[in-house]
């Protein structure tokens, strides 16, 4: 096993300069530290965590907890966000505990009591809650917490979100522009920040171009695929719609299967816009528009703002960070 002379000399540093690296006992350059990192990973040294924690108050350990489904592809959108998160926690030394709540606060309340027993330094979560009041008493106060993707009413702390409202106000004016006045509107359960505010961006793209809103063209449900194509069948074969927006991409999937089992022709008939961008999208008979999130980034801003709490200690309320981050129309020949 490699040790912490070792590591300081293929790094070329003072193994004292190691070990202020790993405990963050003093101010070390980023060079420096990204040469001491790189020279611990080609070496494999794995620092005592149990001492270090002693001397620190540090486990180096950061928590996550993200809302996956069994057989939904929303999967890759969160597994996305962890990669981002895991590859700057990775850099900085920390260790990430990755919890899955299964869309169900019970579960993820207990997640979050047995985080608080294993000296973690953070907590990044996609709540599962529609209200703040839901984890009183819950978390323990000795880490900070960011929240990404959603946010439950009345929360006020560090978040980071895309900005799903943006996307879909951009998705449905491109309909409109492009002649569609009955729009489709597919979404999973409304209630939470993802799928409301998505749905704002629709009414408010209706309004601004002085089209009415009309409640039947607006259909949610369980967020799978064979609701998807349900809804998509009402839609189409009921209410005559002209365009469907589908808010979230396993309903898409859904959606797509009804059309093309039905023969409708793309974007002649029926114009479909998609939500995230995931490669299967790109090979559909024609390639699928869809609104991009920035998942990757999500999980880079949500660890930047973890770390520098960790490292900056308890911050003012009135500190908390609040970051919305753009979406975009990816424009392909489905309208």
């Amino acid at each position: 096993m490699a040790s912490i002379k070792d590591v300081a000399k293929k790094a070329n540093v003072s193994t004292a300069t190691v070990s202020h690296v790993i405990n963050e006992t003093r101010f070390v350059s980023e060079s420096t530290k990204v040469k001491v990192f790189q020279a611990m990973k080609e070496l494999d040294y794995k620092p005592n965590l149990v001492a270090k924690s002693l001397r620190s108050r540090k486990s180096m350990t950061i928590g996550l907890i993200v809302p996956m489904l069994h057989m939904d592809t929303s999967n890759f959108f969160f597994m996305s966000i962890a990669n981002g998160i895991e590859t700057i926690v990775k850099q900085k030394g920390y260790n990430l505990i990755l919890g899955n709540s299964h869309e169900d606060l019970q579960t993820e309340l207990e997640q979050i009591k047995l985080f608080n027993t294993q000296l973690i330094d953070g907590l990044i979560i996609a709540p599962t809650a529609s209200d703040i009041s839901q984890y009183d008493g819950v978390f323990s106060g000795d880490y900070p917490v960011v929240f990404i993707d959603r946010k439950p009413q009345g929360y006020d702390g560090d978040l980071v979100m895309a900005d799903g409202y943006q996307g879909t106000f951009q998705a449905i004016e491109t309909l409109i522009k492009k002649g569609h006045e009955r729009i489709g509107f597919i979404s999973g359960y409304l209630g939470i920040t993802t799928s409301d505010e998505r749905l704002r961006g629709y009414k408010e793209a209706h309004e601004r171009y002085h089209l009415e809103v009309k409640p039947t063209f607006i259909k949610e449900g369980h967020p799978n695929f064979q609701e998807g194509y349900n809804l998509a069948k009402k839609l189409i074969s009921e209410e005559q719609v002209t365009a469907l927006f589908v808010s979230n991409n396993v309903m898409t999937m859904g959606a797509l299967r009804y059309i093309n089992e039905h023969q409708i022709n793309i974007p002649e008939e029926i114009a479909i816009i998609g939500f995230d961008n995931y490669d299967w999208m790109k090979i559909t008979t024609p390639p699928l528009s869809v609104v991009e999130q920035p998942s990757y980034e999500i999980g880079e801003k949500a660890v930047h703002v973890l770390l520098e709490r960790i490292e900056k200690g308890h911050q003012k309320r009135s500190d908390k960070k609040s970051i919305l981050l753009p979406t975009q129309l990816i424009s392909r020949d489905s309208v």
